[in-house]
Protein backbone atom coordinates (compact mmCIF):
# COMPACT_ATOMS: atom_id res chain seq x y z
CA UNK A 1 0.00 0.00 0.00
CA UNK A 2 1.39 3.89 -0.70
CA UNK A 3 1.37 5.97 1.90
CA UNK A 4 0.45 9.37 1.52
CA UNK A 5 3.90 11.05 1.84
CA UNK A 6 5.12 8.37 -1.13
CA UNK A 7 1.90 9.83 -3.40
CA UNK A 8 2.97 13.16 -2.84
CA UNK A 9 6.10 12.70 -3.84
CA UNK A 10 5.07 11.06 -6.69
CA UNK A 11 2.96 13.37 -7.39
CA UNK A 12 5.71 16.54 -7.04
CA UNK A 13 8.18 13.97 -9.47
CA UNK A 14 5.22 13.68 -12.34
CA UNK A 15 5.21 17.75 -12.15
CA UNK A 16 8.74 18.21 -12.65
CA UNK A 17 9.15 16.11 -14.95
CA UNK A 18 5.85 18.23 -16.77
CA UNK A 19 7.81 21.70 -15.60
CA UNK A 20 11.41 20.42 -17.45
CA UNK A 21 9.57 19.18 -20.60
CA UNK A 22 7.99 22.58 -21.54
CA UNK A 23 10.93 24.50 -20.01
CA UNK A 24 12.85 22.37 -22.88
CA UNK A 25 10.68 22.86 -25.56
CA UNK A 26 10.20 26.00 -24.92
CA UNK A 27 14.28 26.53 -25.74
CA UNK A 28 14.20 23.54 -28.25
CA UNK A 29 11.62 25.84 -30.07
CA UNK A 30 14.11 29.12 -30.16
CA UNK A 31 12.39 31.49 -27.23
CA UNK A 32 14.52 32.59 -24.02
CA UNK A 33 13.83 34.80 -21.54
CA UNK A 34 17.31 36.43 -21.63
CA UNK A 35 19.47 37.62 -24.25
CA UNK A 36 22.42 36.03 -23.32
CA UNK A 37 20.91 32.52 -23.35
CA UNK A 38 19.27 32.79 -26.79
CA UNK A 39 22.71 34.02 -27.84
CA UNK A 40 24.74 31.21 -26.94
CA UNK A 41 22.15 28.70 -28.03
CA UNK A 42 22.59 29.99 -31.00
CA UNK A 43 26.15 29.85 -31.05
CA UNK A 44 25.96 26.27 -30.11
CA UNK A 45 23.48 24.98 -32.58
CA UNK A 46 25.92 26.80 -35.40
CA UNK A 47 28.74 24.42 -34.04
CA UNK A 48 26.52 21.61 -34.62
CA UNK A 49 24.73 23.12 -38.05
CA UNK A 50 28.59 22.95 -39.40
CA UNK A 51 29.16 19.31 -39.04
CA UNK A 52 25.61 18.79 -41.13
CA UNK A 53 26.55 18.23 -45.37
CA UNK A 54 25.21 20.72 -46.98
CA UNK A 55 22.50 18.10 -48.59
CA UNK A 56 21.41 18.14 -44.73
CA UNK A 57 21.20 22.24 -44.81
CA UNK A 58 18.90 21.74 -47.87
CA UNK A 59 16.92 19.15 -46.21
CA UNK A 60 16.23 21.83 -43.40
CA UNK A 61 15.42 24.55 -45.26
CA UNK A 62 13.03 22.82 -47.48
CA UNK A 63 11.22 21.90 -43.93
CA UNK A 64 11.52 25.27 -42.95
CA UNK A 65 9.68 26.11 -46.29
CA UNK A 66 7.22 23.72 -45.69
CA UNK A 67 6.14 24.93 -42.37
CA UNK A 68 5.80 28.20 -43.02
CA UNK A 69 3.84 27.23 -46.38
CA UNK A 70 1.44 25.50 -43.71
CA UNK A 71 0.90 28.44 -41.68
CA UNK A 72 0.71 31.47 -44.18
CA UNK A 73 -2.93 32.42 -43.04
CA UNK A 74 -1.88 32.08 -39.56
CA UNK A 75 0.68 34.44 -39.72
CA UNK A 76 -0.73 37.17 -42.13
CA UNK A 77 -3.53 37.32 -39.93
CA UNK A 78 -1.19 37.86 -36.63
CA UNK A 79 0.48 40.64 -38.56
CA UNK A 80 -1.85 42.78 -39.15
CA UNK A 81 -4.05 42.12 -35.92
CA UNK A 82 -1.05 42.91 -33.80
CA UNK A 83 0.42 45.67 -35.45
CA UNK A 84 -2.54 46.79 -36.97
CA UNK A 85 -1.10 47.76 -40.04
CA UNK A 86 -1.40 46.73 -43.79
CA UNK A 87 -3.96 43.98 -45.61
CA UNK A 88 -4.68 40.16 -44.90
CA UNK A 89 -4.60 39.63 -47.97
CA UNK A 90 -1.26 41.15 -49.22
CA UNK A 91 0.53 39.56 -46.35
CA UNK A 92 -0.36 35.97 -47.45
CA UNK A 93 1.49 37.21 -50.87
CA UNK A 94 4.47 38.99 -49.28
CA UNK A 95 4.77 35.94 -47.06
CA UNK A 96 4.34 33.37 -50.16
CA UNK A 97 6.80 34.80 -51.94
CA UNK A 98 9.21 34.79 -48.95
CA UNK A 99 8.76 31.35 -48.68
CA UNK A 100 9.08 30.67 -52.26
CA UNK A 101 11.37 32.76 -54.04
CA UNK A 102 13.84 33.34 -51.36
CA UNK A 103 17.43 31.93 -52.68
CA UNK A 104 18.65 28.56 -50.27
CA UNK A 105 22.02 26.38 -50.48
CA UNK A 106 21.91 26.77 -54.70
CA UNK A 107 23.07 30.49 -54.26
CA UNK A 108 26.02 29.23 -52.81
CA UNK A 109 28.31 28.56 -55.75
CA UNK A 110 32.52 28.25 -55.38
CA UNK A 111 34.75 29.64 -57.98
CA UNK A 112 38.24 27.96 -58.53
CA UNK A 113 41.41 28.68 -60.47
CA UNK A 114 43.82 26.63 -62.07
CA UNK A 115 46.90 26.92 -63.83
CA UNK A 116 50.87 26.00 -63.53
CA UNK A 117 51.13 26.88 -59.80
CA UNK A 118 48.20 24.36 -58.96
CA UNK A 119 44.81 24.92 -57.83
CA UNK A 120 43.04 27.94 -56.27
CA UNK A 121 39.25 27.37 -55.00
CA UNK A 122 37.51 30.08 -53.50
CA UNK A 123 34.07 28.68 -51.12
CA UNK A 124 31.53 30.60 -49.57
CA UNK A 125 31.71 30.00 -45.58
CA UNK A 126 29.84 31.42 -42.69
CA UNK A 127 30.03 34.06 -40.18
CA UNK A 128 28.85 31.88 -37.29
CA UNK A 129 26.05 33.66 -35.65
CA UNK A 130 24.52 36.94 -36.95
CA UNK A 131 21.88 38.96 -35.00
CA UNK A 132 19.50 40.30 -36.85
CA UNK A 133 16.79 43.39 -36.43
CA UNK A 134 13.40 42.93 -38.08
CA UNK A 135 10.68 45.40 -38.39
CA UNK A 136 6.99 45.59 -38.03
CA UNK A 137 6.25 46.15 -41.21
CA UNK A 138 6.99 42.51 -42.60
CA UNK A 139 7.63 40.80 -39.46
CA UNK A 140 7.45 36.85 -40.54
CA UNK A 141 8.62 37.74 -43.77
CA UNK A 142 11.32 39.34 -42.84
CA UNK A 143 11.87 36.26 -40.64
CA UNK A 144 11.49 33.66 -43.01
CA UNK A 145 13.68 35.46 -45.80
CA UNK A 146 16.38 35.97 -43.45
CA UNK A 147 16.49 32.32 -41.92
CA UNK A 148 16.22 30.76 -44.86
CA UNK A 149 19.15 32.81 -46.48
CA UNK A 150 21.19 32.72 -43.06
CA UNK A 151 20.81 28.91 -42.22
CA UNK A 152 21.44 28.09 -46.17
CA UNK A 153 24.58 29.65 -45.77
CA UNK A 154 25.80 27.96 -42.66
CA UNK A 155 25.06 30.51 -39.79
CA UNK A 156 22.65 30.44 -36.59
CA UNK A 157 20.40 33.83 -36.38
CA UNK A 158 19.05 35.74 -33.07
CA UNK A 159 16.39 38.10 -34.20
CA UNK A 160 15.88 40.95 -32.51
CA UNK A 161 12.14 41.40 -33.30
CA UNK A 162 10.26 45.04 -33.01
CA UNK A 163 8.51 45.02 -29.92
CA UNK A 164 5.13 45.83 -31.34
CA UNK A 165 5.10 42.47 -33.84
CA UNK A 166 6.63 40.77 -30.87
CA UNK A 167 4.10 37.50 -31.17
CA UNK A 168 3.92 37.37 -34.51
CA UNK A 169 7.03 36.99 -35.11
CA UNK A 170 7.78 34.42 -32.32
CA UNK A 171 5.27 32.51 -33.59
CA UNK A 172 7.55 32.13 -37.02
CA UNK A 173 10.30 31.73 -35.06
CA UNK A 174 9.10 29.10 -33.16
CA UNK A 175 7.37 27.19 -36.35
CA UNK A 176 10.30 27.42 -38.14
CA UNK A 177 12.85 25.80 -35.56
CA UNK A 178 10.77 22.72 -35.07
CA UNK A 179 10.58 22.20 -38.52
CA UNK A 180 14.12 21.91 -37.93
CA UNK A 181 14.47 19.60 -35.33
CA UNK A 182 11.54 17.39 -37.14
CA UNK A 183 13.89 17.51 -39.92
CA UNK A 184 16.90 16.04 -37.92
CA UNK A 185 18.30 19.44 -37.39
CA UNK A 186 20.09 21.01 -34.36
CA UNK A 187 17.76 23.28 -32.09
CA UNK A 188 18.18 26.96 -31.59
CA UNK A 189 19.59 27.29 -34.73
CA UNK A 190 17.05 30.41 -34.95
CA UNK A 191 16.22 32.37 -31.34
CA UNK A 192 14.67 35.25 -29.92
CA UNK A 193 13.70 36.63 -26.53
CA UNK A 194 9.83 36.53 -25.39
CA UNK A 195 9.90 40.31 -24.79
CA UNK A 196 12.49 42.39 -27.30
CA UNK A 197 13.54 45.59 -26.11
CA UNK A 198 15.77 48.44 -27.09
CA UNK A 199 18.46 47.35 -24.03
CA UNK A 200 17.89 43.53 -25.39
CA UNK A 201 18.83 44.57 -29.00
CA UNK A 202 22.01 46.57 -27.46
CA UNK A 203 23.33 43.89 -25.96
CA UNK A 204 22.93 41.35 -28.90
CA UNK A 205 24.76 44.19 -31.43
CA UNK A 206 27.53 44.46 -28.38
CA UNK A 207 27.74 40.63 -27.76
CA UNK A 208 31.26 39.10 -28.61
CA UNK A 209 29.70 35.45 -30.14
CA UNK A 210 27.42 37.98 -32.88
CA UNK A 211 29.73 38.28 -35.64
CA UNK A 212 27.37 40.10 -38.20
CA UNK A 213 24.53 42.06 -37.86
CA UNK A 214 21.53 42.63 -40.68
CA UNK A 215 19.36 45.56 -39.73
CA UNK A 216 16.34 46.00 -41.76
CA UNK A 217 14.03 49.34 -40.98
CA UNK A 218 14.38 52.97 -40.73
CA UNK A 219 17.65 55.25 -41.10
CA UNK A 220 18.34 55.11 -37.36
CA UNK A 221 17.99 51.46 -36.67
CA UNK A 222 21.02 51.27 -39.99
CA UNK A 223 23.15 53.80 -38.45
CA UNK A 224 23.22 52.03 -35.08
CA UNK A 225 24.52 48.70 -36.85
CA UNK A 226 26.78 50.51 -39.09
CA UNK A 227 28.49 51.89 -35.93
CA UNK A 228 29.18 48.92 -34.00
CA UNK A 229 32.19 47.66 -35.36
CA UNK A 230 30.84 44.23 -36.44
CA UNK A 231 30.37 43.59 -40.02
CA UNK A 232 26.89 44.93 -40.93
CA UNK A 233 24.27 44.78 -43.66
CA UNK A 234 21.77 47.57 -43.55
CA UNK A 235 18.60 47.78 -45.24
CA UNK A 236 17.21 51.47 -44.67
CA UNK A 237 14.59 53.68 -45.83
CA UNK A 238 13.45 54.34 -49.22
CA UNK A 239 10.90 57.04 -51.01
CA UNK A 240 10.58 55.28 -54.73
CA UNK A 241 9.60 57.92 -57.54
CA UNK A 242 7.32 56.65 -60.04
CA UNK A 243 7.89 58.97 -63.55
CA UNK A 244 5.42 58.78 -66.15
CA UNK A 245 6.28 59.96 -69.39
CA UNK A 246 4.71 61.30 -72.50
CA UNK A 247 5.21 57.71 -74.36
CA UNK A 248 4.10 55.73 -71.76
CA UNK A 249 0.59 52.88 -71.77
CA UNK A 250 -1.28 55.18 -69.56
CA UNK A 251 -3.66 53.19 -68.73
CA UNK A 252 -1.61 50.35 -67.62
CA UNK A 253 0.47 52.85 -65.40
CA UNK A 254 -2.23 54.14 -63.57
CA UNK A 255 -3.28 50.73 -62.90
CA UNK A 256 0.11 49.52 -62.14
CA UNK A 257 1.09 52.60 -60.13
CA UNK A 258 -2.00 51.65 -58.08
CA UNK A 259 -1.68 48.47 -57.27
CA UNK A 260 1.68 49.18 -56.20
CA UNK A 261 1.24 52.20 -53.88
CA UNK A 262 -1.79 50.29 -52.14
CA UNK A 263 0.00 47.03 -51.77
CA UNK A 264 0.16 46.24 -47.90
CA UNK A 265 -1.02 49.97 -47.53
CA UNK A 266 1.93 51.29 -48.82
CA UNK A 267 3.92 49.80 -45.97
CA UNK A 268 6.90 47.77 -48.35
CA UNK A 269 9.52 50.43 -48.76
CA UNK A 270 9.57 49.33 -52.41
CA UNK A 271 5.98 50.88 -53.24
CA UNK A 272 5.38 53.90 -55.00
CA UNK A 273 5.46 56.93 -52.50
CA UNK A 274 5.20 59.88 -55.25
CA UNK A 275 4.44 60.29 -58.94
CA UNK A 276 6.27 62.39 -61.22
CA UNK A 277 4.40 62.83 -64.53
CA UNK A 278 4.63 64.75 -67.88
CA UNK A 279 2.16 67.35 -67.59
CA UNK A 280 0.68 66.74 -71.26
CA UNK A 281 -0.63 63.01 -69.83
CA UNK A 282 -1.34 64.22 -66.48
CA UNK A 283 -4.97 64.60 -66.72
CA UNK A 284 -5.60 61.12 -68.37
CA UNK A 285 -3.49 59.44 -65.68
CA UNK A 286 -5.42 60.69 -62.74
CA UNK A 287 -8.70 59.77 -64.65
CA UNK A 288 -7.56 56.38 -64.98
CA UNK A 289 -6.19 56.25 -61.47
CA UNK A 290 -9.86 56.67 -60.21
CA UNK A 291 -10.75 53.95 -62.53
CA UNK A 292 -8.34 51.67 -60.23
CA UNK A 293 -9.91 53.15 -56.99
CA UNK A 294 -7.82 55.43 -56.29
CA UNK A 295 -9.54 58.87 -54.43
CA UNK A 296 -8.71 62.04 -55.85
CA UNK A 297 -8.64 64.86 -53.00
CA UNK A 298 -8.72 68.46 -54.97
CA UNK A 299 -10.63 70.57 -51.91
CA UNK A 300 -8.20 72.89 -50.54
CA UNK A 301 -9.77 72.84 -47.06
CA UNK A 302 -9.77 68.73 -47.13
CA UNK A 303 -6.19 68.59 -48.34
CA UNK A 304 -5.33 70.69 -45.48
CA UNK A 305 -7.03 68.60 -43.14
CA UNK A 306 -5.59 65.25 -44.64
CA UNK A 307 -1.99 67.41 -43.80
CA UNK A 308 -2.38 68.52 -40.26
CA UNK A 309 -3.58 64.43 -39.57
CA UNK A 310 -0.66 63.21 -41.42
CA UNK A 311 1.67 65.37 -39.57
CA UNK A 312 1.77 66.80 -36.23
CA UNK A 313 2.29 70.20 -34.57
CA UNK A 314 6.26 69.37 -35.00
CA UNK A 315 6.05 67.88 -38.04
CA UNK A 316 6.74 64.88 -37.30
CA UNK A 317 4.52 61.35 -39.18
CA UNK A 318 1.55 60.51 -37.47
CA UNK A 319 2.83 56.69 -36.82
CA UNK A 320 -1.09 56.13 -35.56
CA UNK A 321 -1.75 56.30 -39.80
CA UNK A 322 1.05 54.06 -41.16
CA UNK A 323 -0.42 51.01 -42.69
CA UNK A 324 -3.83 52.40 -42.49
CA UNK A 325 -6.19 51.59 -45.40
CA UNK A 326 -7.06 55.04 -47.08
CA UNK A 327 -10.83 54.64 -46.16
CA UNK A 328 -9.31 54.84 -42.98
CA UNK A 329 -7.80 57.88 -43.19
CA UNK A 330 -10.40 59.24 -45.26
CA UNK A 331 -13.15 58.83 -43.06
CA UNK A 332 -10.87 60.49 -40.15
CA UNK A 333 -11.43 64.06 -42.41
CA UNK A 334 -14.70 63.87 -42.54
CA UNK A 335 -14.41 62.29 -46.03
CA UNK A 336 -17.37 59.05 -45.80
CA UNK A 337 -16.56 56.64 -49.18
CA UNK A 338 -16.57 53.49 -50.28
CA UNK A 339 -14.28 50.91 -48.82
CA UNK A 340 -13.52 49.42 -51.99
CA UNK A 341 -11.10 52.75 -52.16
CA UNK A 342 -7.16 51.92 -51.92
CA UNK A 343 -5.54 54.93 -52.34
CA UNK A 344 -5.61 58.49 -51.42
CA UNK A 345 -4.08 60.70 -54.52
CA UNK A 346 -3.60 64.32 -54.34
CA UNK A 347 -1.89 67.09 -56.61
CA UNK A 348 1.06 68.97 -54.69
CA UNK A 349 4.39 70.85 -55.67
CA UNK A 350 7.73 69.42 -55.72
CA UNK A 351 8.37 70.75 -52.16
CA UNK A 352 5.01 69.04 -49.94
CA UNK A 353 5.80 67.04 -47.12
CA UNK A 354 4.03 64.36 -48.76
CA UNK A 355 6.55 64.25 -51.70
CA UNK A 356 9.80 64.61 -49.63
CA UNK A 357 8.92 62.14 -46.89
CA UNK A 358 8.21 58.37 -46.87
CA UNK A 359 4.74 58.24 -45.40
CA UNK A 360 4.11 54.19 -45.55
CA UNK A 361 0.50 54.64 -46.01
CA UNK A 362 -1.77 54.54 -49.16
CA UNK A 363 -1.55 58.30 -49.84
CA UNK A 364 -0.33 59.66 -53.33
CA UNK A 365 1.11 62.64 -54.37
CA UNK A 366 1.26 63.42 -57.85
CA UNK A 367 3.65 66.43 -59.15
CA UNK A 368 3.41 67.99 -62.60
CA UNK A 369 6.37 68.62 -64.71
CA UNK A 370 7.31 70.01 -68.72
CA UNK A 371 9.29 66.91 -69.50
CA UNK A 372 11.03 63.64 -69.01
CA UNK A 373 13.96 65.59 -68.30
CA UNK A 374 12.68 67.62 -65.51
CA UNK A 375 10.50 64.58 -64.44
CA UNK A 376 14.40 61.94 -63.94
CA UNK A 377 15.95 65.13 -62.45
CA UNK A 378 13.24 65.24 -59.79
CA UNK A 379 13.19 61.40 -59.35
CA UNK A 380 16.59 61.84 -58.17
CA UNK A 381 16.13 64.95 -56.04
CA UNK A 382 13.24 62.99 -53.84
CA UNK A 383 14.62 59.85 -53.58
CA UNK A 384 17.24 61.69 -51.38
CA UNK A 385 19.90 59.10 -52.26
CA UNK A 386 19.06 56.07 -50.41
CA UNK A 387 19.67 54.20 -53.57
CA UNK A 388 16.27 51.66 -52.72
CA UNK A 389 13.97 51.66 -55.31
CA UNK A 390 12.24 53.54 -58.38
CA UNK A 391 10.13 53.24 -61.11
CA UNK A 392 9.45 54.38 -64.80
CA UNK A 393 6.81 54.32 -66.98
CA UNK A 394 7.82 54.34 -70.49
CA UNK A 395 8.11 53.39 -74.03
CA UNK A 396 11.33 55.31 -75.03
CA UNK A 397 14.15 53.50 -74.45
CA UNK A 398 16.68 56.04 -74.22
CA UNK A 399 14.53 57.53 -71.48
CA UNK A 400 14.26 54.58 -70.06
CA UNK A 401 18.43 54.33 -70.02
CA UNK A 402 18.94 57.53 -68.84
CA UNK A 403 16.60 57.40 -65.59
CA UNK A 404 18.32 54.31 -64.96
CA UNK A 405 21.84 55.90 -65.03
CA UNK A 406 20.63 58.54 -63.19
CA UNK A 407 18.72 57.39 -60.40
CA UNK A 408 21.42 54.54 -59.53
CA UNK A 409 18.85 52.62 -57.12
CA UNK A 410 19.41 49.25 -55.92
CA UNK A 411 15.82 48.08 -57.74
CA UNK A 412 14.59 49.84 -60.98
CA UNK A 413 11.04 48.76 -62.40
CA UNK A 414 10.32 49.82 -65.53
CA UNK A 415 6.47 49.73 -66.86
CA UNK A 416 5.24 47.35 -63.69
CA UNK A 417 4.33 47.99 -60.37
CA UNK A 418 7.15 48.82 -57.80
CA UNK A 419 6.19 44.84 -55.99
CA UNK A 420 7.32 43.33 -59.38
CA UNK A 421 10.88 44.32 -57.60
CA UNK A 422 10.81 41.91 -55.29
CA UNK A 423 9.64 38.65 -57.23
CA UNK A 424 5.94 39.40 -57.46
CA UNK A 425 4.87 39.47 -61.09
CA UNK A 426 8.22 39.76 -62.15
CA UNK A 427 11.13 37.56 -62.72
CA UNK A 428 13.98 37.13 -59.88
CA UNK A 429 14.38 35.81 -56.73
CA UNK A 430 12.54 37.77 -53.72
CA UNK A 431 14.26 38.94 -50.38
CA UNK A 432 12.85 41.73 -47.95
CA UNK A 433 15.89 42.70 -46.70
CA UNK A 434 16.66 45.20 -49.35
CA UNK A 435 20.88 46.78 -48.00
CA UNK A 436 21.30 49.62 -50.58
CA UNK A 437 23.01 51.37 -48.02
CA UNK A 438 25.76 48.84 -47.09
CA UNK A 439 25.75 47.73 -51.33
CA UNK A 440 24.69 44.44 -50.93
CA UNK A 441 21.13 45.04 -52.94
CA UNK A 442 18.94 42.13 -52.61
CA UNK A 443 20.08 40.18 -49.57
CA UNK A 444 20.71 36.03 -50.69
CA UNK A 445 22.55 33.05 -48.50
CA UNK A 446 25.80 34.28 -49.96
CA UNK A 447 25.29 37.74 -48.62
CA UNK A 448 25.74 36.48 -45.57
CA UNK A 449 29.01 34.27 -46.27
CA UNK A 450 32.88 35.13 -46.14
CA UNK A 451 34.95 34.21 -49.12
CA UNK A 452 37.56 32.19 -48.68
CA UNK A 453 40.64 31.14 -50.66
CA UNK A 454 41.98 27.97 -50.37
CA UNK A 455 45.25 27.23 -52.55
CA UNK A 456 47.14 24.51 -53.50
CA UNK A 457 50.26 24.95 -54.60
CA UNK A 458 51.81 23.07 -58.02
CA UNK A 459 48.92 20.29 -57.62
CA UNK A 460 45.95 19.50 -59.04
CA UNK A 461 46.96 21.44 -62.65
CA UNK A 462 45.61 18.48 -65.18
CA UNK A 463 45.56 20.65 -68.71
Amino acid sequence: MIEANQIEMIVKKILTEITLKNEATDSAYGIFDHMEEAIEAAWIAQKELVKYSLECRGKFIAAMRAAARKNIELFSKMAVEETGMGRYEHKVMKNTVAIEKTPGIEDLKPDAVSGDHGLTVFELSPYGVIGAITPTTNPTETVICNAIGMIAAGNAVVFAPHPRAKNTSRKAIEILNQAIIEAGGPANLITAIKEPTIESANIMMQHKKIKMLVATGGPDVVRTVLSSGKKAIGAGAGNPPAVVDETADIEKAAKDIIDGCSFDNNLPCVAEKEVIVVDSVADYLIFNMQKHNAYLLSDENLIKKLEKLVFNDKGHLNRDLVGKDADYILRKIGVDCDPSIRAIIVETDKNHDFVQEELMMPILPIVRVKDVNEAIELAVEVEHGYRHTAIIHSKNIDNLSKMAKEIQTTIFVKNGPSYAGIGVGGEGYSTFTIAGPTGEGLTTAKSFTRSRRCVLVDGFSIR
